[in-house]
């Protein structure tokens, strides 16, 4: 079967973490925005009245399935390509830590939009700065040393132990993604997650991981995703 991936075509935003899935598991799929059906077959499927239509993207198709929510689809893929645990309580447990991690990455949004995305970034700079300091003195080292204390009470490559999961690869987009955003002050505070940083290289260093960030499929950070890098909330 070959999925039918729907996301903006120009962002890596939500939608990467489902690819980065698609792309460990070796999965055949196409990313329909980014063809020459763009985004107009995207909006008439969540325009549609039938059926179970997405609120948004990103959604799969697989087969007659319609997925949407990028924890949803990654549950979905975990079960049928070996990217998660295989008991339903380990199912579960790597579901919630997904969950965990899309928290995580609306607070890394509102870094640069904390009066929210109808207004441009440059309309709420004073606002974005002091969000931006709170964001890294409290919440980076909750979250991210909440992962960091898994992978060293395990003992293991990855956060589940000697398995690779999803959520090691939504890990590995973290860690890459605040590395593009906040270069400065991500390299001050990587000595605090050393064992989520080894977990990061393992990731990256994966075979079909490693083929698709040499890729033109990887689309690159730019300043309209998740991640956007402005000096002046850099520290």
């Amino acid at each position: 079967m070959k999925y039918e991936l729907y996301y903006w075509p120009e962002i890596q935003g939500r939608g990467e973490y489902v690819r980065l899935a698609l792309e460990e598991a070796g999965a055949a799929y196409i990313d329909v925005a980014r063809g020459p059906r763009g985004t107009a077959a995207m909006m008439k499927m969540m325009d549609a009245h039938k059926g179970t239509p997405p609120f948004a993207p990103p959604f799969l198709k697989a087969g007659k399935l319609v997925i949407g929510q990028t924890a949803n689809i990654l549950l979905y893929l975990g079960a049928r390509h070996a990217l998660a645990l295989k008991s339903e309580a380990g199912q579960l447990w790597v579901h919630q830590l997904q969950l965990t991690i899309t928290d995580f990455m609306v607070e890394i949004h509102d870094t640069h939009h904390p009066l929210g995305p109808s207004l441009y970034y440059e309309d709420q700079k004073p606002p974005a700065k002091k969000r931006t300091a709170d964001f890294w003195g409290e919440r980076v080292p909750k979250y991210l040393g909440y992962f960091e204390h898994l992978l060293q009470d395990n003992g293991g490559a990855y956060v589940t132990g000697r398995k690779l999961t999803y959520v090691d690869l939504s890990l590995f987009q973290l860690v890459a993604g605040l590395r593009y955003a906040f270069p400065k002050r991500m390299k001050a505070f990587e000595t605090d997650i050393p064992a989520l940083v080894g977990m990061h290289d393992r990731v990256s260093a994966r075979p079909n991981i490693k083929a698709y960030l040499e890729s033109e499929r990887r689309i690159p950070f730019n300043e309209q995703g998740i991640f956007r890098r402005y000096r002046e909330l850099d520290g």
